[in-house]
């Protein structure tokens, strides 16, 4: 045991700028732990920065030292050039800690992965049980990115989930980002006051080093920061997120959708819509909370999805639900808890779940994933009947017999729709939608000859009909017309011909059951 452990003279830790005025509810969050005697706390965070200053500035308010350890430093005091020396090794760090007199938080990076060690979970065991007894107001927290707990240290160590940053958090971060730039002379700063709450919302769903990072980029850039780079950010989040792998980000200025017929589910949509302004919160109506679109393949549910988003003008997510699943027990569940907390972070927006039966159940039923489809079904059902954020999910299935009858239930969605095979009239829509996108003029073709043509055929199929024109129409240098597209529709096999059985019950079902789209 050191002299400089047993007796420190680490001086007042400084207070973090970023917690000037406004604080955050991560901060509290902590405070509330510590002060509730949380003998252990764990923290699973990438952004370990932010975690510093939570705990640097808990410390602070509770008049508590507060002292670190990694395997590369030891025990260090914060704020100062005190150390602890030979306390690399994780046991001189439980050894140090056992030793110290006097109330402290002692944080622990990168900590977990040595409680394989049975003498080493053994002695933070004791310490937490210690540690919880009065008068005793010491605590040691474990950050790590992944906090992977022993079954005997789990019920001891409290969990906080610090999630994204607020608002008050990345105004801080622009205005340290700011200053930086003014110092160095990097860039000219040309934003106001007036300009951080749309800077802000560029910046939301990032951590504050991704924010920084991206502020910095976007001012160096074209060497100034202005309201011109807002859109800048909106691009330099959305590859950021995308890093993840778990959400696609689409602006909503990005988004370019249309959609032939839905005049059911538009007309239910503009009401919906109504839900998220003023107006309806001054009556105390509830945002939305989604739609679910059921029905054949093919038939436009996906692009319903963000057809939704384009016309609210909201920004669209698209939940891989696939890469949610991981080998590890405990990251799925993980990776759920990310993706909806960056969701809630971006609200107001769209949450698009293509093929939801899939998602939420991988391996067919059963507890052939030791139960992990049922966990994050359950997970799943919970967060989309208590969220309050503005997050508006819309869901699609295609096989009705793997959905589970919770998940159709009044209160999960706001409705559920039956998206049918198309009808004459939209499919003669979808034909000049998929025209015109390829420089066709419609007008040139028998719309309703080609809808005859193409009677039991899906939006995919129609799509699939006229691109396979087109590329022969480019192979033999001949301007395309309608019986081009015609003889291209006879020799495609539609899914309602070559599955009719599966393709009629699904129909028969769902018809009995939900509102049709149109």
């Amino acid at each position: 045991m050191s002299e400089a452990m047993a007796n420190p003279t680490t001086p007042p830790i400084a207070a973090a700028d970023v917690f000037d005025g406004a604080e955050s509810s991560a901060l509290r969050d902590l405070r509330t732990l510590v002060l509730s005697r949380s003998a252990g706390i764990s923290i699973e965070t990438e952004d370990e920065e932010r975690a510093d200053t939570l705990l640097a500035q808990t410390a602070k308010d509770l008049d508590l030292t507060l002292i670190e350890w990694s395997i590369a430093q030891g025990m260090t005091f914060h704020g100062s050039g005190n150390y602890v020396a030979d306390s690399q090794k994780p046991a001189a760090a439980l050894k140090a800690i056992d030793a110290y007199v006097g109330n402290a938080i002692f944080v622990l990076k990168d900590f977990a992965r040595h409680l394989s060690e049975p003498a080493i979970s053994r002695t933070l065991r004791e310490l937490l049980e210690r540690f919880s007894k009065p008068p005793c107001l010491s605590t040691i927290v474990l950050i790590d990115a992944e906090v992977s707990l022993p079954g005997e240290i789990k019920p001891m160590v409290a969990t906080l989930d610090i999630k994204l940053p607020d608002t008050a958090e990345y105004e801080r971060a622009i205005h340290s980002v700011i200053e930086s730039l003014m110092l160095s002379g990097r860039a000219r700063v040309e934003v106001t006051p007036t300009d951080f709450p749309e800077l802000t919302g560029a910046l939301r769903g990032l951590t504050l080093n991704q924010a920084r990072r991206a502020i910095a980029q976007a001012a160096v850039k074209d060497g100034r920061l202005s309201r011109d780079d807002i859109a800048h950010l909106v691009e330099l989040k959305a590859g950021m997120l995308e890093q993840g792998g778990l959400l696609e980000y689409m602006p909503a200025k990005a988004i370019d959708a249309e959609i032939g017929g839905f005049a059911n589910m538009r007309k239910w949509l503009e009401r919906q819509r109504m839900a998220f302004g003023a107006d309806a919160r001054a009556f105390n109506l509830p945002a939305p909370k989604g739609v679910l679109l059921v029905g054949v393949q093919g038939c436009g549910k996906s692009l319903a999805a963000k057809t939704i988003a384009n016309s609210w003008q909201l920004p669209l997510l698209r939940l891989d639900a696939g890469r949610l699943y991981d080998k590890f027990v405990g990251e799925s569940e993980k990776n759920f808890r990310q993706a909806v907390s960056i969701a809630e972070s971006l609200s107001p927006a769209v949450l698009w779940i293509d093929e939801i039966e899939k998602a939420m159940s991988p391996s067919d039923g059963g507890d052939t994933d030791g139960g992990l489809s049922q966990r994050l079904f359950g997970a799943f059902l919970t967060w989309l009947q208590e969220k309050e954020a503005g997050v508006f999910v819309v869901a699609t299935a295609n096989d009705l017999s793997k959905l589970p009858p919770e998940l159709l239930r009044k209160g999960r969605f706001d409705e559920v729709f039956f998206v049918d095979l198309p009808d004459p009239e939209e499919r003669a829509e979808i034909f000049r939608i998929h025209l015109s996108f390829r420089r066709q003029d419609p007008n040139a073709f028998d719309l309703t000859a080609l809808s005859a043509a193409t009677e039991g055929f899906s939006g995919a199929e129609i799509e699939h009909v006229v691109v396979t024109t087109m590329l022969d129409a480019l192979q033999s240098r001949v301007q395309p017309d309608t019986a081009a597209v015609a003889r291209v529709a006879e020799s495609v096999i539609p899914l309602s011909v070559s599955r009719r059985d599966d393709i009629e019950r699904l129909r028969a079902k769902a018809r009995e059951q939900f509102v049709p789209v149109r």
